[in-house]
């Protein structure tokens, strides 16, 4: 699969989630199969006033490729500052526009999925873009933003005709938020409508989910949100499924703590151990979720504050469910 001039092996990806794709997991999904994948979003604004924290989040692992940054904003001369800004720091193949985020602290300033009531804005921003930072562009949005304004189809026929290379669409209005079943419905004739490549998102938690996703939309890829929480074995099973090979078996439970715990590791020596124990309260969940018993252990985890609360959980978590 081509978006623009890189190749991407894999069609199975992960989706860029704001507080979960930072470069640890995203490593550790990458190790597993996913054969894309994109930084959390980026405010145009705050990489314009330099700050460096921000930067921060664009910092891609060397064997990180092709991957994406996601930059985020309303603003076209901005957004075309930003993207070049974020190119630079990032050295990334492709540039992601965030038009799909439905939280209300984005949309209220007119960023996100808001871009989806303003079409010839949206279209505008994707010029810009482009002109920022010579990469490949795509864009990720939604059905609409409600029921009565579901315009996925002419919003997509607008951004190629802006110059995206490619597009992901999420089979929900920005009102679902995350409720309710996605349309892949509005996919199928999102793909039907341009003939840039289409990336499908929205209700695959299983291989077997991404298989009648591809055969009800077509889309050219896969890309996987809240089911790669805890579950990075997704990927792999996704690329076996498509290559018609066996699905490998769900991992057992010492393989369940034993990514964790790379996870959780590899997040300390990015961002220090104090931040990946704070936030691996709630990856560690994620792992153990849907495992007999496991409920019992989250008073503890909640409470984690070093690796050695991690080590000491897990042994305890091996010994009392093996």
């Amino acid at each position: 699969m081509l978006v623009g001039n890189v190749e991407i092996s894999s069609k199975a990806w992960l989706a860029p989630m704001a507080g979960v794709c930072d470069r640890a997991f995203r490593a550790v999904c990458r190790s597993f199969g996913a054969g894309m994948t994109c930084s959390e979003m980026v405010s145009a604004k705050a990489l314009v006033f330099g700050d460096e924290k921000t930067k921060t989040l664009l910092a891609l692992s060397p064997d990180e490729h092709p991957a994406a940054v996601q930059i985020f904003g309303h603003e076209p001369e901005c957004m075309e500052r930003a993207a070049a800004i974020a190119a630079e720091v990032s050295g990334a193949d492709i540039m992601d526009i965030n038009m799909g985020c439905p939280v209300g602290k984005i949309v209220k300033n007119g960023d996100g999925c808001a871009l989806m009531r303003d079409t010839a804005l949206a279209a505008e921003i994707v010029r810009a873009v482009r002109r920022g930072c010579g990469l490949p562009v795509t864009v990720k949005f939604r059905k609409g933003w409600d029921g009565g304004s579901v315009n996925a189809v002419d919003f997509a026929r607008a951004m190629e005709d802006a110059g995206a290379s490619a597009i992901a669409v999420h089979g929900r209005t920005r009102v679902q938020m995350y409720s309710g079943v996605a349309d892949w419905n509005i996919i199928r004739d999102v793909k039907a409508a341009v003939s840039i490549p289409v990336t499908a998102n929205g209700d695959v938690f299983s291989a077997d989910d991404a298989l009648r996703m591809f055969r009800h939309t077509g889309a050219d890829a896969v890309m996987i949100g809240r089911g790669a929480f805890g579950n990075p074995w997704i990927f792999g099973q996704i690329n076996a499924a498509l290559s018609g090979l066996p699905v490998p078996e769900p991992p057992t439970l010492s393989e369940r703590l034993d990514t964790a715990v790379r996870h959780i590791e590899l997040a300390a020596r990015l961002k220090g151990e104090r931040v990946a124990c704070l936030e691996a309260r709630k990856h560690y969940a994620w792992y153990l979720k849907g495992v007999p018993h496991a409920g019992q252990f989250r008073s503890r985890i909640v409470q984690v504050s070093a690796l050695e609360d991690i080590y000491r959980i897990t042994e305890q978590i091996k010994r009392e469910l093996r």
